[in-house]
C-alpha cells in the first residue's frame, strides 16, 4: 500500500499530516472527546470565532475569543455536565473540504478549510465557514496555535455556540 503524502488541491497541493490532524481535531469536537481536543492546543492557544468583518478581537466584541486558560475552562464546563446548554450534548459532524496552505515558514502553518457542521440537539442546524489554523511544528508532532472560526452567517444574532465549532 502506498502511503498518501500530499493532497492535491485547486490551490496546490497539502501535506497529509496537516489534512490528516485538522480532520483528526474536527472528529475529536464532533464526538465530544474534549480532554483529546484540549490536547491538542499549544500553550499558547487562541480559539476565536468573530463576529462581523471583525479584524481586531482586543477591540471589538467576539462571539468567542478564548487564550488557553479559557479554552481550558470551556472544556471543564462541558464536561461538568452542568453546562444546561449541552444537556444532553449536541450530536455533531462536520466535514472539511478546500484545504489550502496560507503560509508556512517551517516552524508555523497556516491551514484554511471550508467546513460545515450538522449540529443535532432536538433540532437540526447546518453551521458553514471556513476554518484558520495556525498549528506548530513541534517535536512530538503538530499542535494548534490557533483556530480561527469565520461563520457565514457571523453578521446575524446566534442562538448559541455552547459547543466547540
Amino acid at each position: 500500500m502506498t502511503e498518501i503524502q500530499s493532497i492535491a488541491t485547486p490551490a496546490g497541493s497539502v501535506s497529509a499530516e496537516l489534512v490528516d490532524f485538522v480532520v483528526h481535531e474536527a472528529r475529536l469536537a464532533d464526538e465530544n472527546r474534549y480532554a483529546e481536543w484540549e490536547s491538542l492546543w499549544a500553550d499558547d492557544g487562541i480559539y476565536w470565532v468573530p463576529t462581523g468583518d471583525q479584524k481586531d478581537p482586543q477591540t471589538q466584541v467576539s462571539f468567542v475569543f478564548d487564550n488557553r486558560h479559557r479554552i481550558g475552562s470551556r472544556i471543564a464546563q462541558l464536561r461538568s455536565g452542568r453546562r444546561h446548554s449541552q444537556t444532553p450534548p449536541s450530536k455533531m459532524r462536520r466535514q472539511l473540504s478546500n484545504f489550502e496552505v496560507l503560509s508556512d515558514d517551517g516552524g508555523e502553518v497556516e491551514l484554511a478549510a471550508n467546513f460545515s457542521l450538522f449540529e443535532h440537539r432536538y433540532t437540526t442546524t447546518i453551521w458553514a465557514g471556513r476554518y484558520l489554523y495556525r498549528l506548530r511544528y513541534t517535536a512530538d508532532g503538530l499542535s494548534l496555535v490557533k483556530k480561527t472560526v469565520l461563520l457565514i452567517n457571523n453578521e446575524s444574532a446566534i442562538r448559541t455556540i455552547a459547543f466547540i465549532l
